[in-house]
């Protein structure tokens, strides 16, 4: 028996008149299954080449060899150790961490989008990882939870945006539920007042160092990416991926407008407080391990939509694939670039975002919600 679900159309209509929700090209421009085999066939390319560039001048042979022994166990010898241990301990780990994260904050940023209906919301728009930097901060600046070693950024950081998620939360929700504007003025409100916090506790570091280390994980680093922090987010991001996969029927009618999700069945205040909850998670987990990248989450699904429509099924297929081999690259880029120094990734995700999403913008065939 068909349900009100199933009659919801492959692309949603466009929203009404005034409406902010992302609306759909006119087109197709690539067929899914070629756009899906090629992203599948561009992520696994990109690691390597995310274990084989960088400062050190390692030959490509030389990194497909320490590739394949750390993937079935073959020898090395003693003189090649610093070299493998540079491959498979510190790039590799790195690009993986990329990938994860960059696909998380795509797919979340699609799940926002369409939970707010608005075509400038990303993951940050909750306020949750100005909330995460503060945690993270105490702990570069001020050494806090010192007793949990190579795990306190991370787990400080976490737990930071775990009760940034509950104190916007609190103040976003009202009997009426979550409302897409209570949710963005809160989370907009609560990222200005957890940035001034940070800002007041790197200025009120004594060590420049410190700052420094602080400065840089809020500009978003993957610098201290190591095996132990993969699966962790890679677990946060897989859950949330296959929440919103199993939710992509409801993300269709939800960016239609509350009245026709309802009309097809969908309840818009319990969905919300369900992409409320898996956002800020994904994101908090994420956050944790990489800092602040921004503009992923706001460019990614964009560009995926212009590719593949607005429905969420094939969103949510291209989006993650996406911004992890975009992630992957712009990573390469940082520690390339002023090698052997390195920028800040949201640096780079800033300088390579902004014109690309102008040039989105000037695109008649591609529109922001109606803006």
């Amino acid at each position: 028996m068909a349900t009100s679900l199933d009659r919801i159309p492959s692309k949603p209509s466009r929203p009404a008149r005034g409406g902010t929700g992302p609306a759909p090209p006119r087109r197709v421009p690539l067929p899914l299954p070629l756009l899906l085999a090629g992203l599948c066939l561009a992520l696994p390319l990109s690691l390597v080449c995310g274990a084989a560039l960088g400062a050190s001048g390692l030959s490509w042979a030389e990194v497909t060899r320490y590739l394949w022994a750390g993937l079935t166990g073959g020898a090395i010898g003693p003189d090649e150790v610093p070299a493998y241990t540079i491959v498979w301990e510190l790039r590799l780990p790195r690009a993986v961490l990329a990938a994860v994260v960059g696909a998380g904050l795509s797919a979340i940023g699609v799940a926002v989008q369409a939970m707010v209906r608005n075509a400038l919301a990303d993951p940050f728009v909750l306020g949750i990882s100005s909330g995460a930097a503060v945690g993270a901060n105490a702990v570069l600046i001020f050494g806090a939870m010192g007793a949990l070693g190579v795990w306190a950024l991370s787990t400080a950081a976490f737990l930071s945006a775990l009760l940034a998620m509950l104190l916007v939360y609190a103040v976003a929700r009202t009997e009426r539920g979550l409302t897409p504007l209570r949710i963005v003025l809160t989370g907009t409100a609560m990222y200005y007042g957890f940035s001034a916090v940070t800002t007041f506790m790197v200025f009120a570091a004594e060590r420049g160092e410190a700052a420094r280390s602080a400065m840089m994980w809020l500009l978003g680093s993957l610098s201290g990416a190591n095996w132990a922090a993969v699966p962790i987010a890679a677990g946060a991001v897989l859950a949330g991926l296959a929440h919103l996969g199993w939710s992509a029927r409801r993300l269709n009618a939800l960016a239609m407008g509350d009245e026709t999700a309802a009309a097809l069945g969908v309840d818009p205040g319990r969905l919300r407080k369900e992409l409320f909850l898996v956002s800020a998670a994904v994101t908090g987990a994420v956050v944790a391990v990489s800092g602040a990248i921004g503009f992923v989450g706001l460019m990614v699904p964009h560009a995926a939509r212009m590719l593949v429509g607005a429905d969420h099924r094939r969103l949510l297929a291209v989006a993650p694939l996406a911004g992890a081999v975009l992630l992957i690259w712009v990573d390469i880029l940082s520690r390339v670039v002023l090698a052997p120094a390195e920028l800040p990734v949201g640096v780079l995700t800033a300088v390579i975002g902004v014109p690309c999403f102008i040039l989105l913008m000037r695109r008649r065939a591609y529109s922001f919600g109606g803006i």
